[in-house]
């Protein structure tokens, strides 16, 4: 049984309208208060890396070995998700403050920005969850849907998908290159070769601000910080891993054809993004430590909007939705998460659409 109506084309454009006045109105009121507050996130990751990064110079003693860690974590979890992710979508350009300036933002991830502005920004904000489109269906490693073709090594996509949430930012960092075009002779070497320069640039200079420059300014203390380094970024890999795959491959999330892309109105690209994204319910620490990607919904609806004003948009999402008979993918983040990890489970081995997707 279908969870959303299918919805006339006078319906969808008037769908469409709606949020378009909703993107406008927000828009409209952004202001000295959005400013304090990106201001005091940048604020909060200095405190928390330098704390943490002191605290680790201490020693494995395990208390501040521990809250360094997990306050180093934080600095990275808080600069790549409610920093750096919402800054590089332009959230923040009318500020005019070339700290928060989307085109030029430089963040603390393996990942160059110009890279993840071209994969992300672009190319799955444009083409979100259309086979052959959207390349961060799966991410290259696992098959999420039945739509996708079966392949052999989708059989220990659990082991490929417990690899890439471990190391998932250098997962990230080579994402762009797509790397499988050229080892099988789909694409030249020489162009892998152009492009690899700038990513073996961000990997060394964060392989050794990490691994190298401050364990070595800890002196005797060296191995402590470079295993609360390690730590910190492996907390930040998982946790960033589940975010994502929680807002993009749950249960009721949908793919979609290459075909729904030809004269796609502006309220079909609404329902598109509605369709294949979920969000999670929680604590306002929740949505803060996911950058606000616990609503994802919105998120895709209107990436250029702040995105402390997620949670305020979303009331009136999920109303427009319910008069149009739209299904609001919503649930905790231990239930949204479990429905994905049946996922991964499920589509390593054959598997079939369970019904015929209606048309947008």
């Amino acid at each position: 049984m279908a969870l959303s109506r299918q919805l006339s084309p006078a319906e969808i454009d008037a769908f469409g309208a709606e949020l378009d006045a909703l993107q406008q109105k927000h828009q409209a009121e952004l202001g000295e208060i959005d400013a304090r507050y990106i201001r005091r996130v940048r604020t909060s990751v200095r405190v928390a890396e330098l704390a943490g990064r002191l605290m680790l110079f201490a020693g494995f003693f395990p208390p501040t070995f521990i809250l360094g860690t997990l306050c180093l974590a934080l600095a990275k979890i808080l600069e790549n998700m409610e920093l750096g992710h919402n800054v590089m979508h332009g959230q923040y350009d009318w500020m005019n403050d070339p700290e928060f300036n989307g085109k030029t933002y430089e963040w603390d991830h393996a990942c160059t920005s110009d890279a993840w502005r071209h994969t992300h920004n672009y190319q799955h904000h444009t083409y979100t969850n259309v086979l052959g489109r959207d390349h961060d269906i799966g991410y290259g490693t696992v098959r999420i849907f039945a739509e996708q073709r079966w392949r052999p090594f989708y059989l220990l996509q659990p082991i490929w998908a417990t690899l890439q949430a471990v190391f998932f930012q250098g997962a990230i960092a080579i994402f762009d290159l797509k790397i499988d075009r050229y080892l099988t002779g789909r694409a030249p070497m020489r162009k892998l070769l152009a492009k690899l320069p700038p990513v073996g640039r961000k990997v060394r200079r964060q392989l050794l601000k990490d691994y190298l420059i401050f364990p070595l300014l800890a002196g005797p203390h060296f191995l402590a910080v470079l295993c609360g380094n390690l730590l910190a970024n492996l907390l930040r890999n998982l946790w960033t891993f589940v975010v994502i795959f929680c807002g993009h491959f749950t249960e009721h999330a949908e793919v979609f054809p290459a075909s729904v892309l030809e004269n796609e109105s502006r309220g079909a690209w609404y329902v598109r993004q509605l369709r294949g994204s979920s969000n999670l319910t929680g604590s306002k620490l929740l949505h803060i430590l996911t950058g606000n990607l616990s609503h994802q919904i919105e998120h895709h609806m209107f990436p250029t909007i702040p995105a402390r004003r997620y949670a305020a948009m979303a009331v009136e999402v999920r109303e427009i939705c319910q008069r149009y008979g739209q299904h609001y993918n919503s649930g905790s983040f231990v239930g949204q998460f479990f429905t994905v990890v049946m996922r991964l489970m499920r589509h390593a081995f054959p598997s079939r659409p369970l019904r015929k997707p209606a048309l947008i």
